[in-house]
């Protein structure tokens, strides 16, 4: 089965520019005004879920140009839909940017490119105040790939914000392993005041993960909350017809990992909820992405 991974995303550095010059073309239209209340809201008290941190961790697969307008316009419909708090996005190109730019005007964007792909983070404005940003390269990458961490405040509490896409394939696990150590270590560095969250694809395989180990203090999100079945394959050829595949390919290449803040009188978030997102065929018969999309939320214990 693993034999399939190869086929996920290797190809891209070297036609990035022209899939995203396509795109650039491909991106037009209208899309659903970000800046309206949400069906998500409406549903909801005001004091309902008021300290609940809502995010969605999503590789959009912006290299694909096939339908590329009616997929951003596909994911701008799970954001006004689900109204999170933060979006992690990966495999963005500059004419997927510039079309969300346009459109989700509620939202504060962060990205860690301007050319060929990257990843982007997602602020609600009124919500999430952003007060710093970083880029973190990966010393020994041969790829497009970095952390991208983001220091906010949510309702006076101090949150640090990641994400990444890390390397693809099976030949490059190695790489990972090395990506995901600098993952931890930031988390780990982290002040204890400071809840961390992390999203995004790592494309990482579980041996891979049970090699470097997970610091004690952080969790995969995915098993702190039961290992539910309905959202274990993120990367899931069984049922996403997206990419031309002939193998059945079913991975959990998109995680979540958490430290929480364990300084005392200050509000503590944990992981309260996690679900798929992306799981609808749009008009044009693809999905948003080839990847499922991460909707997760933190609670205040």
């Amino acid at each position: 089965m693993e034999s399939v991974f190869e086929v996920e995303d290797s190809p891209e550095a070297t036609d990035s520019k022209t899939k995203s010059k396509k795109a650039e073309e491909n991106v037009q239209g209208d899309c659903i005004d970000l800046t309206e209340d949400s069906p998500a809201t409406a549903r909801k008290s005001p004091e309902d879920d008021a300290n609940k941190l809502s995010l969605i961790s999503w590789n959009v697969d912006g290299l694909d140009t096939d339908n590329l307008a009616e997929r951003a316009r596909g994911l701008c419909s799970y954001l006004v839909l689900y109204s999170p708090d933060v979006v992690f996005l990966q495999e963005l190109i500059p004419p997927y940017v510039q079309y969300l730019k346009k459109r989700a005007v509620s939202y504060v964007f962060i990205e860690a490119g301007e050319c060929g792909y990257f990843t982007g983070m997602m602020l609600k404005r009124g919500r999430v105040k952003l007060l710093e940003s970083e880029i973190v390269p990966y010393p020994t990458t041969k790829m497009m790939r970095n952390l991208l961490v983001a220091q906010v405040d949510f309702k006076g509490q101090k949150l640090c914000l990641m994400t990444s896409h890390m390397e693809s394939c099976k030949s490059h696990g190695e790489e990972r392993k090395k990506q995901l150590r600098v993952v931890m270590q930031r988390m780990s560095e982290t002040p204890d005041h400071v809840t961390v969250v992390f999203g995004g694809d790592t494309n990482l395989r579980d041996y891979e993960v049970a090699k470097v180990g997970l610091p004690a203090d952080v969790c995969d999100v995915w098993e702190q909350l039961g290992k539910q079945e309905h959202c274990r394959y993120t990367w899931d050829t069984q049922t996403n017809s997206n990419k031309s595949i002939a193998f059945v390919c079913r991975c959990r290449f998109d995680r979540i990992y958490f430290r929480p803040a364990t300084k005392e009188g200050i509000l503590h978030l944990a992981p309260d909820h996690m679900a798929l997102v992306g799981l609808e065929k749009l008009d044009c018969g693809r999905y948003t992405s080839d990847h499922w999309g991460i909707f997760c939320s933190f609670a205040a214990g």
